[in-house]
């Protein structure tokens, strides 16, 4: 999905694999080698793409910001403080590069909109389509299509908080960093988006 050209290739045969995501990260940045910086793609690839395609709805835009994200990743890996975890800086910069390829995409719907007065493409209109996601456990199709409707109708930061604690497992610590806000914060916002997702379900059979 996503592969680094013209960079330095030594150390065959090393077992990427035993390393830390932080190790990976400072081996690239110090010595250029591209397996360091793939093996960190390959982890992430299921994952990252996973939650960009829930934050997203749609699949192709799910691996342009995944692209975008990991792009960004290996501009700013100078940049990255080796005493922070890898996972919640990476998730960092994909919703970052989420929330600006949603306010590019609003932009241009609202210059189609006045140029044409035609419903321009919105983001979200896959969401609870008939695309299914690669990667989310099986689940019956129209039940999983009303709880998409309904996290799609929490507010933002609602929305974002549920993407990243329930469908990507991460930690409300780990949450709470990537988003930069304090962990009692976080925890607050699930509460409310739990409450608000039973209400809009309750009705759900």
């Amino acid at each position: 999905m996503f592969r680094i050209a013209n960079a330095t290739t030594t150390l065959t045969g090393c077992q990427w694999t035993n390393w830390t995501d932080e190790e990976l990260l400072v081996e690239y940045r110090c010595t250029g080698i591209r397996e360091a910086f793939e093996e960190l793609v390959h982890r992430y690839e299921r994952e990252l793409y996973s939650y960009l395609y829930h934050y997203l709805g749609n699949a192709t835009n799910a691996e342009d910001v995944f692209q975008k994200t990991f792009l960004a990743v290996l501009k700013g890996c100078d940049k990255f403080d080796t005493s922070r975890e890898f996972r919640p800086w990476l998730y960092t910069i994909a919703t970052n590069e989420a929330i600006n390829f949603q306010r590019k995409a609003k932009q241009f719907r609202v210059i189609s909109q006045v140029e044409d007065d035609s419903d321009a493409y919105s983001i979200v209109d896959n969401v609870a389509g008939n695309e299914p996601e690669p990667f989310e456990e099986p689940m019956d199709r129209e039940i999983a299509g009303k709880v998409r409707e309904a996290v799609e109708q929490l507010p933002k930061q609602l929305k974002q908080a549920v993407y990243m604690v329930y469908f990507q497992g991460l930690t409300y610590r780990e949450a709470a960093d990537a988003v930069g806000i304090h962990f009692t914060t976080l925890s607050q916002r699930l509460q409310h988006a739990v409450n608000k997702l039973n209400f809009l379900l309750k009705n759900v059979g």
